[in-house]
């Protein structure tokens, strides 16, 4: 749609609050805005008013645009930002982790309620902590506090059914609630101290412990009293270890950002109840654009994504939609959130902290890739590849003498792991050993698409494989890059001219089409080792998902094939009958008493055993 007819197109645009869809010639969302004013909003970008650095792109590319009217402009913020997760536009602002964060959560309605590691927050009525800045951070905390406060850690099932109390209890990590061996107010003390702690209340709670120790003392309660001083000494050495204290009770998180020309990196740091607790990166964002666009595009995205959200989110540069922000974080904490954009003072510092931070993580990533970028130049070199190999695929096969074979490929993109792109393929046509033939299947079966090509093909082996991934290609017309890759001892020459093997640890080398000696490229590390990454993770890959098939297979009953028998009703009749021979060697009539069967499905049951025969 030329210029003259979109204008046209927004005279009837509303001046009410609404999203706006930016499309190019194919219909393709390229952005998505929000405004208070969809009429005005949208002419801005005609009129020149509109000064962000990525306008004039977008503009060149934009064929037409739609809008939706919502009723407020916090519907407009809520809708948009649902609108950027499902279409990505590509002139959108799009948030990406670098990880998924774990939290600690404790539900206080249960009666005798336990601590858990979860990744998502839940809209329930449970307790969340953290997030912690790795695995190993939570899983820590997790093990000192059951280690201070042993409270139990088994599931619910398990603790309803449990006959006695488990190996946990005999280590001293639970005090078995399970067989009533601590009272429900005795466990109810511990859970609210083990909160206290995870709060960061950690003085009062120091407080209150040695107040029940001198009571328990008083009482001539001694074995109390020692596991009471035990743990207030535990949380004094916990305590001495907090270096990082800002002071006050108030849940903060503080987005630092760095830019550099068009690039902007991101970090949050957790500030809990004054204590700095951890931080959280996200990948690089490159865009024209401004700085107010960057920063309430990520706390939008951030917290719609499950986030927990503190009483104060500290924020580098004030934004025009600030006070909608506010109001939607409000709704959905159900109690007031600020926004501040402090200009001294310890806000600024903290400020000025995660600003160093996300300066740190741009640098070092920056690095990273500029080392990969040269990696990749010397692969293309010293392997006289066609092409920089940006996207590259590695192939593997897993199988014991020929059964439960399966292939495995793996996705490299710019050096770095592409895990959504892997694929797995269970061998179909084979049931012998025969890895070239099994090569042969996988490898067909994935160039047949013609879909998506890579620069690189690695297959892990030497030339035997290396010829079968040519010859697939060679089938299918496809003119691609491939190597092997295979460890094997290097053999050398004596200084009297004799071959001698090298006795020492064995060698990666690469095998090339057209080409009668390998390639050593040890005197590339850098290189060698993103091509040993693509193929232990195809190794990795390939063996799980072999594993996985085999456990089926071993752990397969005959019960599994029959219809409406599903995995409840296998263990009621494993559990009854106590394996699936005895299953098959009841009569009807037992059958048919075993509760939660009924008399039709133990027909079906005893006629679909016997027809298996």
């Amino acid at each position: 749609m030329e210029d003259n007819a979109l204008k046209d197109k927004i005279v009837s645009f509303p001046r009410s609050p609404g999203v706006y869809l930016m499309k190019d010639s194919a219909r393709k969302i390229i952005y998505v805005g929000k405004a208070n004013d969809l009429k005005s909003r949208v002419t801005s970008y005609f009129t020149g008013k509109d000064t962000r650095p990525m306008a004039p792109f977008l503009m060149a590319r934009v064929h037409d645009i739609e809008f939706i009217n919502t009723a407020t402009q916090k519907e407009a913020l809520i809708l948009e930002n649902n609108l950027i997760k499902r279409h990505r536009p590509r002139y959108n602002v799009n948030l990406r982790d670098d990880k998924t964060y774990y939290h600690l959560s404790l539900d206080p309605t249960e009666k005798f309620p336990r601590l858990q590691l979860v990744r998502k927050r839940s809209n329930d009525s449970a307790l969340y902590f953290g997030p912690y800045p790795s695995g190993l951070a939570a899983k820590e905390t997790l093990r000192f506090i059951q280690r201070i406060f042993p409270l139990r850690s088994c599931r619910n099932r398990d603790f309803r059914l449990r006959s006695r109390p488990c190996l946990e209890y005999q280590i001293g990590k639970c005090l078995a609630p399970c067989k009533g061996l601590i009272g429900e107010e005795a466990y109810r003390k511990l859970a609210e101290s083990a909160v206290s702690f995870l709060q960061g209340r950690r003085r009062e709670l120091i407080s209150e412990l040695k107040k029940q120790m001198d009571e328990a003392a008083q009482e001539l309660n001694y074995e109390e009293a020692a596991l009471l001083r035990d743990r207030v000494a535990a949380l004094e050495h916990a305590l001495e270890r907090q270096n990082v204290d800002w002071g006050g009770t108030t849940d903060q998180d503080v987005l630092g950002v760095y830019a550099n020309d068009d690039n902007y990196q991101l970090c949050i740091l957790f500030v809990r109840g004054g204590k700095l607790l951890g931080s959280k990166s996200f990948a690089p964002v490159k865009m024209k654009s401004n700085m107010s666009e960057i920063v309430s595009s990520c706390l939008t995205q951030y917290y719609d994504g499950g986030a927990n959200i503190p009483d104060e989110i500290i924020i580098p540069c004030s934004l025009p939609d600030e006070e909608v922000i506010i109001e939607w974080l409000t709704e959905k904490k159900n109690k007031k959130v600020s926004l501040t954009t402090p200009s001294r003072g310890a806000k600024n510092a903290l400020l000025d902290m995660a600003k160093a931070n996300a300066r740190n993580l741009w640098e070092a990533a920056h690095k990273s890739e500029e080392r990969k970028k040269a990696a990749l130049q010397i692969l293309q070199e010293k392997l006289s590849l066609t092409k920089l190999p940006r996207r590259v695929e590695c192939y593997d096969i897993s199988n014991i003498s020929g059964k439960h074979a399966v292939g495995s490929m793996v996705v490299f993109q710019n050096g770095e792991p592409d895990k959504k792109s892997y694929r797995r393929y269970r061998i179909k046509t084979l049931s012998e050993p025969d890895d070239y033939a099994m090569m042969y299947e996988m490898l067909s079966r994935r160039f047949a698409r013609g879909e998506n090509l890579p620069d690189l093909v690695i297959v892990d082996g030497g030339k035997g494989q290396l010829n079968v991934a040519l010859s697939v290609l060679k089938d299918l017309n496809i003119k691609i890059d491939v190597i092997g890759l295979a460890k094997e001892e290097r053999a050398i020459f004596t200084g009297k001219g004799v071959r001698k093997k090298k006795t020492g640890k064995s060698e990666d080398r690469v095998y090339l089409p057209r080409r009668k000696d390998a390639v050593y490229l040890s005197a590339w590390p850098q290189a060698l080792r993103m091509l040993q990454q693509a193929r232990d993770e195809a190794h990795r890959f390939a063996l799980s998902y072999h594993h996985q098939i085999k456990q089926k297979d071993d752990l397969g009953s005959i019960l599994d094939d029959i219809p409406d028998v599903g995995e409840a009703r296998r263990k009621i009749l494993l559990k009854h009958f106590g394996s699936a021979l005895q299953v098959k060697n009841v009569s009807l009539e037992e059958l048919q008493k075993v509760q939660g069967i009924g008399k039709e499905l133990a027909e079906k049951i005893y006629t679909s055993l016997r027809s298996n025969e």
